[in-house]
C-alpha cells in the first residue's frame, strides 16, 4: 500500500513558522501618528477640565482654523522632511507670496488674479531654486533654505519700505477680482450654529492628498526611498532630483496658498510677519511623527501634530494662564517626540519569529 505525503502543506507550514511578523501591539504603536494621537487624547481631556471654555463648538473650530494656519504649510513641510530635508524659508515664503500679489496688483494697477498666479509663479522659482541648489552643490538643505530665508525676510521688508513707504501693503479690498479670491482662500461658511473658516476644508483636502501620495503611488515610495538613502535610491533608478525639487515645490505651493489666505483674510499685510513659523512647520512635523533623519512619517501624523498646536495655543488662553507658557510647552513637547518617535522607530523594525 503507498502512502502519500502531503509536502506542499508541510511546506508551507515551515515556511509559515519562519516567517518574520511583529506583535499587534508592536504594529500598532510603530505607525506615526500613534504618539501624536495619544498625545492629542491627554492634552485634549486635560485642557476639557481646566479651560471650560474650550467645551464650545465655537472653540473647537476656532482651534481647527489655528491648526490649519500651521497645518497647510506643515503637510509640504513633513513631506519634504519624510525625503530627506528641511525648509527654513518656508515661513517668509508665506509673505513674500502675499507682498507679491498685494503690491504688484495695486501698484500696476492689475487684477488680483494677475497678481496672484504671478505670485504663485515667484513662490515655484524659489522651491525650485531651493531643490536645484541642494541637489547640485551638495550643500545642506538646512544652509541653503537659511540663506533664502535671510534674502526674502531682506526684500520683503526692503521692498514693502521702498514702494509704499512703510512696512505694509496698502488695503486691497476695492480691487477687481477681490471677491472671488477672498471666496476660495478666506471666506467661511455655517455648520449649524458654529462658523467654519474655508481653511480648515483646504487643510483636511491637502492632508487626504498628501496621504493618498504617500501610500498609494509610486511617487510616495520616491519619497520615502530618496529620505531613507538616496544613493541607493538613485541606484535602482529613482529620479532623486526631480523628486527632491518638487518637494520644495510642494512647500512653497502650499506657502504660497497661505500667503492669499492671510492677504484675503486681513486685506493687507506687515513685511515681517511670518518669521519663526518655519520652526513651527518642522515641530508640527516632529510631534506628528516625522523622523528628522527622513524616509519615516506620514500626513496624518503632520496633521495631529498641527492640531495639538492649535489647540495648546489657544486653550492656555481659555485657561486664562500666562500664553508665555506656550513656548515653554513647546520645547518640551518637541523633545518628548524626538524621544518617542526613535523609540516606535525601533519597534517598526525589531522583528519576532513565531
Amino acid at each position: 500500500m503507498s502512502q502519500t505525503t502531503d509536502k506542499p502543506t508541510l511546506g508551507a507550514h515551515a515556511e509559515s513558522s519562519n516567517r518574520v511578523q511583529q506583535p499587534v501591539l508592536n504594529r500598532m504603536l510603530a505607525r506615526p501618528e500613534i504618539g501624536a494621537l495619544v498625545a492629542a487624547i491627554v492634552i485634549g481631556i486635560f485642557f476639557l477640565i481646566v479651560a471650560p471654555a474650550f467645551r464650545s463648538g465655537d472653540s473647537l473650530f476656532t482651534v481647527l482654523y489655528q491648526s490649519s494656519t500651521i497645518g497647510i504649510v506643515a503637510v509640504g513641510v513633513g513631506m519634504l522632511m519624510i525625503g530627506g530635508e528641511f525648509d527654513l524659508s518656508a515661513g517668509v515664503i508665506v509673505t513674500s507670496a502675499g507682498l507679491f500679489n498685494a503690491m504688484l496688483s495695486y501698484q500696476l494697477g492689475l487684477n488680483l488674479w494677475v497678481g496672484a498666479v504671478t505670485s504663485l509663479l515667484f513662490a515655484l522659482f524659489i522651491g525650485f531654486l531651493n531643490g536645484y541648489l541642494v541637489m547640485k552643490t551638495g550643500i545642506a538643505s538646512f544652509l541653503i533654505t537659511l540663506g533664502t530665508f535671510f534674502v526674502l525676510q531682506g526684500v520683503n521688508l526692503g521692498v514693502t519700505k521702498l514702494v509704499t513707504g512703510s512696512v505694509s501693503t496698502p488695503n486691497i479690498n476695492q480691487m477687481d477680482g477681490y471677491g472671488a479670491l477672498h471666496a476660495i482662500f478666506a471666506s467661511n461658511f455655517d455648520l449649524g450654529s458654529v462658523s467654519v473658516q474655508i481653511t480648515v476644508l483646504w487643510w483636511l483636502l491637502f492632508v487626504a492628498i498628501s496621504t493618498w501620495v504617500l501610500t498609494r503611488t509610486r511617487i510616495g515610495n520616491w519619497i520615502f526611498a530618496v529620505g531613507g538613502n538616496a544613493a541607493s535610491a538613485r541606484a535602482v533608478g529613482v529620479p532623486v532630483l526631480k523628486v527632491k525639487v518638487g518637494l520644495f515645490m510642494t512647500v512653497s505651493f502650499l506657502g504660497w496658498f497661505m500667503g492669499m489666505h492671510t492677504l484675503y483674510n486681513f486685506n493687507t499685510l506687515q513685511a515681517g510677519n511670518g518669521v519663526g513659523n518655519e520652526f513651527l512647520y518642522i515641530i508640527a512635523a516632529v510631534v506628528g511623527g516625522t523622523m528628522l533623519t527622513g524616509g519615516y512619517g506620514n500626513a496624518i501624523g503632520v496633521a495631529i501634530g498641527s492640531f495639538i498646536f492649535g489647540m495648546t495655543n489657544l486653550c492656555i488662553v481659555y485657561a486664562g494662564w500666562d500664553p508665555n507658557w506656550f513656548r515653554a510647552f513647546l520645547g518640551v513637547m518637541l523633545l518628548l517626540a524626538v524621544l518617542v518617535n526613535l523609540y516606535v522607530k525601533k519597534l517598526s523594525t525589531s522583528r519576532k519569529v513565531g
